[in-house]
């Protein structure tokens, strides 16, 4: 199939009642073309393989899928949806609650490497009905017998290709040996290289294929600038004075040089923050909950980021070095540019690293254009600052908090108008929220000699 067919609306498919309030809740009234092609095969019971860029929509069209075949009196993990990494098991997660609005009791659990296996071997005490995770988790918890998957109808692979590349093929076919003979298999990719073939012919029957292209490249504005490498931070701080995104992910090659250029930039008045695998899962999930409330403006990230990275409007995306996989620069600007809106792809080069940013530039369809620029002198003058601040408070899930009780603290005790208040991330022990920068020191003052939920808990600003 290809990106031709007729532009349909939600209300068009056959869904179940249950399904109609998170679709509503979400806004959705027109189908991307990928949900146009995949979701009424989806709905038919086929098994699909789908090759969609990043923004396209897949995970609202595999996700009515899975949710269609849920039964909830049945305690049973009936649905699995395998992702590369933890930040796209955390997006993919909450988009499934949501459009689970109208599902009520449905559990969906986690399950991803790099935190305590402890808390999920107990959470699996009851099993859940779906199961979101990395290849590496779920094969460990199957090993340990802890996660039983007999009942499962629905297999998602998202981002087939990315897990590949991250080395997770024997997991999957091991994971894949133990579900069902009679599921139906739904894998997404944004490139269809030979092994993505291999796995879907071992792991699909008969399957529909749908094809995207990426035509939401053409709204990405790209960019080239030739810069020795002495003066590439100089040159970045320059770019981002010019443009002035008010959101930007600066992606490095290195995971060292997000550490130093995001140092570099905050010495700017840049509000600027690293994202890298060397860092903690907390603190990786902190800056992530910054960079998606706005109270941070820059996030200067490895390509960990490149997937899962919550954030519906970016701005800008700055290839801080062009990568030497065509596919990973796809990836990187695909970030920006996202649901028909305009997007901006900078890319820095070094003199040496020329001939390499024309080759992987070329994957995108469009012709390189080079253009100059006078990297920054001195300081940085009129940084404009992230607009919000964050206030994290030392209580979650666990102490029973709920984001109504913290809104209610802000409006009520802290005197705060609802307009000042972000958005608001609850974890197990930790919460988040954004306030409007120049309302933040009240309101943590307010806070700290107030009560949440009749409480005290300790609370900083980040």
């Amino acid at each position: 199939m290809t990106d031709t067919a007729p532009d349909l609306s939600f209300a068009s498919l056959p869904l179940p009642p249950a399904l109609l309030p998170g679709v509503e809740a979400l806004g959705y009234t027109q189908l991307t073309p990928v949900q146009a092609q995949a979701l009424p095969a989806i709905l038919d019971g086929r098994d699909v393989i789908a090759q969609a860029p990043t923004g396209s929509g897949k995970t609202a069209a595999f996700g009515l899928g899975l949710l269609r075949d849920i039964d909830l009196a049945t305690v049973q993990t009936q649905a699995l949806v395998l992702c590369p990494t933890r930040e796209l098991a955390d997006q993919v997660a909450q988009q499934l609650r949501k459009l689970a609005l109208g599902l009520p009791n449905l559990k969906v659990s986690v399950l991803c490497g790099g935190v305590a296996l402890g808390p999920q071997l107990a959470s699996l005490g009851h099993d859940p009905h779906v199961v979101v995770g990395t290849p590496g988790r779920i094969q460990e918890l199957l090993r340990r017998k802890a996660l039983h998957l007999r009942g499962v109808r629905t297999l998602v692979l998202d981002e087939a290709d990315r897990m590949l590349d991250m080395g997770f093929e024997e997991p999957i076919r091991e994971i894949v040996g133990k579900l069902p003979k009679t599921r139906q298999g739904l894998m997404f990719s944004a490139t269809f290289p030979e092994p993505i073939r291999a796995l879907a012919a071992s792991m699909l029957r008969e399957p529909v294929e749908v094809t995207v292209d990426g035509d939401h490249r053409a709204t990405i504005e790209q960019r080239f600038y030739e810069v020795e490498p002495s003066q590439r931070t100089a040159l970045l701080a320059a770019l981002l004075l010019e443009f002035r995104p008010a959101s930007c992910v600066v992606f490095c090659n290195m995971r060292r040089d997000a550490d130093e250029v995001a140092g570099s930039l905050q010495h700017h008045g840049f509000d600027a923050l690293a994202l890298h695998g060397d860092m903690e899962q907390r603190d990786r999930d902190e800056v992530l909950v910054r960079f998606a409330n706005r109270s941070c403006s820059v996030l200067v990230a490895s390509d960990v980021a490149a997937r899962g990275l919550d954030v519906e409007d970016l701005a800008a995306v700055v290839n801080y070095g062009p990568p030497s996989d065509p596919d990973v620069y796809v990836h990187r600007i695909g970030r920006t540019g996202r649901a028909g809106r305009e997007g901006l792809a900078l890319s820095l080069c070094a003199p040496r690293e020329v001939a390499r940013a024309e080759a992987v530039a070329g994957r995108s369809g469009q012709p390189i254009r080079w253009h100059r620029a006078t990297p920054l002198v001195g300081k940085a003058r009129n940084v404009a600052p992230a607009p919000m601040a964050t206030l994290r408070i030392d209580g979650g899930k666990t102490d029973k908090l709920r984001p109504g009780d913290i809104v209610g603290a802000l409006t009520g005790e802290a005197g705060l108008p609802v307009s000042a208040v972000g958005r608001i991330n609850v974890f197990a022990t930790r919460s988040y929220v954004a306030i409007a920068r120049d309302r933040a020191a009240a309101a943590l003052a307010r806070l700290r000699d107030g009560r949440i939920k009749g409480r005290r808990f300790r609370i900083n600003r980040l």
